[in-house]
């Protein structure tokens, strides 16, 4: 890793998922950030990060990934529990498991089980392994999944309660001496070494869709939630359920909350969500589990995650200034290793 000890004093454009990951590591390393961001403590619902389900899953991933893009997610699960161990020495914990994940369908989607499964099996780098369950060992893993008989588990897959990290991630960065947080505050001026008039030693732009103005290929891609209160429902890790439209994710969080949501929609609408869409994941997830048809509807958000036109994440360095963006649907799976990697490529 190139010497970062002239660099005393940065400025992050965007508080987002990338943004606070990058904040939290440069403060570990003892340099002074300035984070601008346009909205309110109130408003993060706005942010993409905020509503994703925070899955960690590069092999379920990897039927649309390169074997770059795959090791970038195993290296992510490395360093995410070395970031929120940290987190919660400053008496800020987030939930973070890595117990894996199941992927499963019902009999008449068994053949999409089946090609995709194949898929990833033809992709999957040698030395790392997926398990084929019967319904011995499915009950064995999630015994009150035991009505399926057959599923895969993808066992080094994790997850971060995304609700949780944006929570404590604001209150550990508002309140530690190397940060400034800036809210309420639109980045209207950026470039080397400078945002909004201020100088700093190097400037991140990590806003997002907030930097359409200055990266022409991005657009929003649509994710939409619901949170369950589910409490005769008892899974232990997150369920992929394939689905004749989408792929289908239901994500067990603290308490008895439950997660459920569909992978991706090529819109830039953020309106509430639609009849269509409300039945086919309700019916997903009770499908999947009869528990949820007494579930409670907490909250439904519907957002845009920042892609570029070829679906990767871009780490952009000029002189004075660095831009992250186009992460996709992958942000809890990329922002460590994305961050490590523009660190690393730093030239100061």
């Amino acid at each position: 890793m190139n010497d970062l000890s002239a660099v005393k004093n940065v400025g992050i454009a965007g508080a987002g998922l990338v943004g606070r990951v990058l904040a939290l590591n440069l403060i570990r390393r003892g340099i002074q950030v300035t984070l601008f961001e346009r909205d309110s403590s109130g408003s993060a619902p706005n942010a993409a990060g905020y509503t994703a389900a925070g899955m960690l899953s590069p092999y379920a991933e990897l039927e649309l990934m390169d074997a770059e893009l795959f090791q970038l997610g195993v290296r992510s699960i490395e360093l995410w529990p070395g970031l929120v161990d940290w987190m919660a020495e400053q008496g800020c914990a987030v939930d973070f498991q890595h117990r894996g994940s199941l992927v499963l369908a019902h009999h008449n989607d068994r053949a999409d089980l089946q090609h995709f499964m194949r898929q990833l099996m033809d992709k999957l780098p040698s030395g790392y392994q997926v398990e084929q369950l019967n319904n011995t060992r499915l009950t064995e893993l999630e015994p009150e999944l035991m009505h399926h008989h057959q599923a895969w588990w993808l066992p080094n897959e994790g997850q971060v309660d995304s609700t949780q990290f944006f929570q404590q991630s604001e209150r550990l960065l508002k309140n530690h001496v190397l940060v400034e947080w800036c809210e309420n505050t639109e980045v209207k001026q950026l470039s080397s070494r400078q945002m909004n008039g201020q100088v700093f030693d190097w400037v991140f732009d990590c806003r997002g869709l907030g930097a359409k103005p200055d990266i022409k290929d991005l657009r929003g891609v649509r994710g939409e939630v619901f949170w369950l209160d589910a409490p005769e429902v008892k899974l232990t890790r997150p369920v992929r359920l394939m689905h004749p439209r989408y792929r289908i994710y239901i994500v067990p969080r603290a308490n008895g909350r439950y997660v459920i949501g569909a992978s991706e929609i090529e819109s830039e609408d953020r309106s509430p969500m639609s009849v269509r869409s409300s039945l086919e994941l309700l019916s997903a997830a009770y499908s999947v589990h009869p528990g949820f048809a007494e579930a409670r509807i907490v909250n439904q958000l519907t957002n845009c995650r920042p892609a570029l036109g070829d679906n990767l994440p871009r780490i952009e360095q000029l002189d004075g200034l660095t831009r992250i963006n186009g992460l996709y649907r992958h942000g809890y799976l990329f922002s460590p290793a994305i961050v490590e990697k523009a660190l690393a490529d730093l030239k100061i």
